[in-house]
């Protein structure tokens, strides 16, 4: 076995798939926003289009976001800001997105497209260390308040993302991990770096932890949820 991707990453995102499944499932399930649209192309022509969120994986987690009747969430790890549009959009007018990454250099990307989905309101960006900000609300108090979490952040750091999420979360609020897959890198045995190594041992730990109801999709880069019991 190689030391290279099973799989490239891309042909489990919608964009430039060639799997005639994923591109038909998301014709008939994807209703975009003009300004998600928008975000998205501007995002795929960016040096680190890889990061971004595959659209149906993200309209997944808006479903979810309403079916649970979010009100409170956190978007861990921003990149240009198109997951914390579209959770914005599916949430009530008094919802909020506290969205948490360590700079903004992308972040100014997507914020005008916030502003014209008319969702800026609703999130808050708080520019800072991830963990550092999780502590903080916890120490304020927020301990079981959120509904909904989103980790798409620095990998190493995941584990930690996810227990400090989880006491943020009230009970049956939900957890979303993505790039759990990354890229097959976590099937292949030979491949063992920091980020690979922390995704492998993350999806057993939650595989097995009786505080959550989980199930791991291979969507996007692979989508693992969790639900707070």
């Amino acid at each position: 076995m190689t030391t290279e991707a099973i799989h490239d990453p891309t042909e489990l995102k919608i964009y430039g798939s060639k799997n005639p499944a994923v591109k038909y499932a998301a014709d008939h399930s994807l209703r975009l926003h003009p300004a998600q649209q928008k975000l998205i192309d501007v995002t795929l022509a960016h040096p680190e289009a890889i990061m971004l969120g595959s659209a149906d994986q993200i309209n997944l987690l808006q479903l979810i976001c309403k079916t649970i009747g979010a009100k409170k969430t956190l978007d861990i790890g921003v990149y240009t800001g198109y997951s914390a549009l579209s959770i914005a959009l599916i949430l009530p007018d008094s919802g909020k997105v506290v969205a948490l990454d360590i700079n903004d250099d992308f972040v100014k990307i997507g914020k005008p497209f916030w502003k014209e989905a008319g969702v800026d309101n609703k999130i808050e960006f708080i520019q800072a260390p991830a963990l550092e900000t999780l502590q903080n609300l916890l120490d304020k108090g927020e301990a079981g308040t959120f509904d909904f979490a989103f980790i798409d952040a620095d990998k190493v750091n995941y584990d930690n993302y996810y227990e400090l999420a989880l006491k943020l979360l009230r009970k049956n609020g939900v957890i979303a991990l993505d790039n759990l897959l990354w890229s097959g890198h976590v099937y292949n045995p030979e491949i063992n770096d920091k980020s690979t190594t922390a995704l492998r041992a993350l999806a057993d730990k939650v595989h097995k932890d009786q505080r959550v109801t989980v199930s791991f999709l291979a969507l996007g880069d692979g989508t693992l949820l969790a639900a707070k019991n």
